[in-house]
Parts: structure tokens; C-alpha cells; sequence
């Protein structure tokens, strides 16, 4: 098991992967949750399987692989069939992210990059919380620039997330993702290298 584990969530696009890419280059070993929800749905696989079951083939592309802006535009507009895919799709993702975190190395500081750690109960394996957070305006810009969503689509996506004030109240550790990147990178500096000491410290107790 890890030396440590820290819990990276936030809202999306409040710059979780910015902020996890920084820990990387600490030294930290990221294992990350959207990643894994790739894997758990490859074709043939008995996750892909029932979601296919419950929301027809037509969130297939034609060489049979998750179509996820498909079931995205199904998802983010009915919480209801949000709550559906998350029944299917978390149980899976959370066995194989313990599976990975078994695996870090104890020298190593483990990541769990989670948009719905709180959610989910996985702020239990963690030894401290950090959450990214901007404003809302920023997040939509980020979502129409980075990642082609229309103005609609942004909105349904940060209307359906539990609201940031709800994870901020429960954070270790706030990450305001709202300034330079230099600007980030200093707060997660000073964060990590207090999350070593804290470590440190309850090693020689």
C-alpha cells in the first residue's frame, strides 16, 4: 500500500488534471477514475454490456465502442439515467481503482483523481481531500474552448455536479484553478509539501 493517499476532486473542468499532472511530477503515482471507467466499458466487456442494456445500441459507434458524447447528451440531461449509469459503472471502477492502489509502492504517494469522491465514499481511503474549484463562467468557457461542448451542453454539465460548496466544505485542501498556471502550481507545491510533513510527522509517532 501507498505511503499516502490524497483525494483530487472537483467539479468538471475546475482543473483536476492540470493539478494531478503537478503531483505526478512530485513524485505522486495518479490513478485516475475517468480513465478507469474506459476501461471497465471496452467492448465485450459485461459493464459495456449493461449499459447497452438499459439505454439501447445506439450509444454505440459502428466498430461497437462506448459513443460517450451519445450517452453523455442522455446522462446530463436526466439525473435519473445519470443515477442509472453510475449504478453500472462504479462498482466496477471502484474494484479495479483499490486493485490499483494496492499496487503503488509504499515509498509512493498515491492520487485518486475522483469527480464524485464524496459521492462515491472513496474520501474514506484517503488520508486528505484537495479540490480544485473556479468560477462557473471560467468552467464553461473551458468546456465550449477545450472541449467543443455547446453552450447548452456546458450548462447541463455543471447544473447536474453536486454543488462545489458542498466539496469545498469537506476539503482538506482548496486549489483556486482560476489563476496562471504558475499561480496553481505554487498552491500544490506549498500543499504537497505540507501533506509530507503531515506524513512524516505521523510516521514517527
Amino acid at each position: 500500500m501507498p505511503r499516502g493517499v490524497i483525494g483530487l476532486t472537483g467539479n468538471i473542468a475546475t482543473g483536476k488534471s492540470t493539478v494531478a499532472g503537478m503531483l505526478r511530477d512530485f513524485g505522486a503515482v495518479v490513478i485516475n477514475a475517468d480513465q478507469l471507467a474506459r476501461e471497465v466499458v471496452q467492448p465485450g466487456s459485461p459493464t459495456l454490456a449493461a449499459i447497452v442494456q438499459h439505454f439501447g445500441t445506439h450509444i454505440l459507434h459502428d466498430d461497437g465502442t462506448l459513443d460517450r458524447r451519445a450517452l453523455g447528451r442522455i446522462v446530463f440531461s436526466d439525473v435519473t439515467q445519470l443515477r442509472a449509469l453510475e449504478t453500472i459503472v462504479h462498482p466496477p471502477v471502484r474494484a479495479l481503482l483499490q486493485e490499483r492502489l494496492a499496487r503503488v509502492p509504499p515509498d509512493k504517494v498515491a492520487v485518486l483523481e475522483v469527480i464524485r469522491l464524496f459521492e462515491g465514499g472513496l474520501d474514506a481511503l484517503c488520508d486528505a481531500v484537495w479540490v480544485t474549484h473556479c468560477p462557473e463562467t471560467l468552467q464553461r468557457a473551458r468546456l465550449i474552448r477545450e472541449r467543443g461542448f455547446t453552450p447548452e451542453e456546458a450548462e447541463q454539465r455543471i447544473r447536474i455536479q453536486t454543488p462545489p460548496a458542498e466539496k469545498i466544505a469537506r476539503a482538506h485542501i482548496v486549489i483556486d484553478t482560476s489563476g496562471t498556471l504558475e499561480e496553481t502550481r505554487q498552491q500544490v507545491e506549498r500543499a504537497w509539501r505540507a501533506f509530507l510533513q503531515q506524513l512524516e510527522a505521523k510516521s514517527l509517532r
